[in-house]
C-alpha cells in the first residue's frame, strides 16, 4: 500500500459510481473514476458547480462517461426522488461514495426537515440515501459503500439526547459527532450487510487535512478556522491527495470491508492511503446498533 495513487487504480470499464458532492474531494473523487473508465454520477444540490464539474472533467478526459443529478442531501424528499429516478434508469449500481459534507457553519443551521445541518447532511442524509439505493447495489458486481469520517471523529460523541444540538450548539462538537456517526455507521453497515448476506462491502475513509473549500464554505473565510485554511495553507495536503484513501477504498482489490483507511503520514495528516486508527468510541456496536435504529426513525428509511 506504500506510495498508492491514482495510477495504481485499476480499470473501472464496466463498473458504474455515484460521488456525493461536485466539489473538492468529490470533484477528485469523480475526475480519478473517470479516468479509469469508470460510468460516473455527480450527485449535489448545486446544478451550476454540477455541470462546471462535469464540464472539467470532459475537458480533461473527453471520453468520459459522467454526468449530473440532482441530489440535496438536507432534503429526504429529493433523497427519496434521487432513489427513485436511479431505480428507474438502471439496474444495478457498484459504487456510493458518501463524500458531500458541510463543516462548523458558526451558528445552528436546520435542514429542510429539521435536523441540526452538520448531522443532517453528514450523516442522516447519506443514511437515507444508501437506504435508498440499497435494491441497486445488492444487484452490483462486487459493490462497494465508501462513507466519508474525519480526524474530528476522535473526538465526537453521539448524543442522543439532544442529537440535533438544540440545547447547546458548538460548530465542531456537532461536526464531530456528525463524523464520528458517519464511521460507525459504516461498520454497522459492514456488519449487517454480513448478517443478511447484501453482498455489499462498506469501508470507511478520512481525508487527513486538505486544501478543500469545505472550512471556508462552513466556518467562514474569516472565522479563525477559515483563517488557518487560508494562512497555513502549507499545511493542508491538495485535494487530490487528500482523496487517495476514499479512491483506495472505492477500488483497491486489497482494500477490506469494515476497515478505515485515511493519509499514512504523521498523526494521519497527509500522506498516502493507510490503515487509519480507529477511535475507541467508534468501536462501541451497542451504540452503533442504536444509531442505526434512532437513524432508521428519523428518515423512515429501512434497509431491505
Amino acid at each position: 500500500m506504500q506510495r498508492w495513487t491514482v495510477t495504481d487504480m485499476p480499470s473501472q470499464q464496466g463498473r458504474s459510481a455515484i460521488v456525493t458532492g461536485a466539489g473538492g474531494l468529490g470533484f477528485e473523487d469523480a475526475l480519478a473514476l473517470a479516468g479509469a473508465s469508470g460510468e460516473v454520477i455527480i450527485a449535489g444540490r448545486n446544478p451550476e458547480k454540477g455541470e462546471q464539474a462535469v464540464k472539467r472533467i470532459r475537458e480533461d478526459i473527453p471520453a468520459a462517461n459522467v454526468r449530473f443529478e440532482l441530489l440535496d442531501l438536507g432534503d429526504l424528499r429529493s433523497i427519496a426522488d434521487f432513489g427513485s429516478r436511479l431505480r428507474a434508469q438502471r439496474d444495478s449500481l457498484d459504487l456510493l461514495i458518501n463524500n458531500a459534507g458541510v463543516m462548523m457553519p458558526p451558528q445552528r443551521r436546520e435542514t429542510s426537515d429539521g435536523f441540526e445541518l452538520q448531522i443532517g447532511t453528514n450523516y442522516i442524509g447519506h443514511f437515507a440515501l444508501t437506504g435508498h439505493l440499497l435494491p441497486l447495489l445488492k444487484k452490483g458486481n462486487k459493490p462497494r459503500v465508501v462513507s466519508l469520517s474525519s480526524l474530528a471523529a476522535r473526538d465526537g460523541r453521539i448524543d442522543f439526547e439532544d442529537f440535533q444540538a438544540k440545547g447547546r450548539y458548538k460548530p465542531m462538537s456537532a461536526y464531530s459527532q456528525s463524523k464520528l456517526a458517519c464511521l460507525m455507521y459504516a461498520f454497522e453497515f459492514e456488519r449487517r450487510s454480513l448478517a443478511q448476506g447484501w453482498g455489499i462491502s462498506s469501508i470507511a475513509a478520512h481525508p487527513g487535512i486538505s486544501r478543500t473549500e469545505l472550512l471556508p464554505n462552513g466556518a467562514g473565510r474569516f472565522s479563525a478556522a477559515g483563517l488557518l485554511r487560508s494562512l497555513a495553507w502549507f499545511l493542508f495536503q491538495p485535494a487530490a491527495q487528500g482523496a487517495l484513501p476514499t479512491l483506495y477504498a472505492a477500488t483497491s482489490p486489497l482494500a477490506e470491508g469494515g476497515s478505515y483507511y485515511g493519509p499514512n503520514g504523521w498523526n494521519e495528516l497527509r500522506g498516502y492511503p493507510g490503515l487509519a486508527a480507529v477511535p475507541d468510541r467508534a468501536k462501541d456496536g451497542v451504540v452503533a446498533s442504536r444509531l442505526w435504529a434512532f437513524s432508521e426513525a428519523l428518515t423512515g428509511v429501512e434497509y431491505r
